[in-house]
């Protein structure tokens, strides 16, 4: 596919480029180019290939989402700076505005 003066021109106006006649007729070439390129792999036979297929072996990093018991308070609230004075929760600065 090959673009036309009048396409590339619209294409820049899109991008909000402002390119001078020279510019244009380059950027409908190297966008031709670019498409014909793009009409080439559309040619390939990829029936075999699964649509999710990947060259990198990829594999999932996240550790597994298994339920455990959390941590008791008082081991949580022993070297905490600020605590209330039953020692039950963490007390902390204000951070809003008045």
């Amino acid at each position: 596919m090959s673009l036309t003066r009048e396409q590339a021109a619209h294409i820049a106006e899109l991008a909000k480029l402002e390119l001078s006649d020279a510019e244009i007729e380059r950027l409908a070439r190297q966008l031709s180019d670019i498409l014909a390129y793009a009409e080439m792999l559309n040619q390939l036979d990829t029936t075999a290939i699964a649509p999710t297929a990947s060259v990198i072996p990829n594999q999932n990093i996240m550790r597994a989402d298994t339920l455990a018991p959390s941590l008791p308070r008082a081991s949580v609230l022993q070297n905490a700076p600020d605590t209330d004075a039953n020692r039950e929760f963490l007390r902390v600065r204000a951070i809003l505005d008045e």
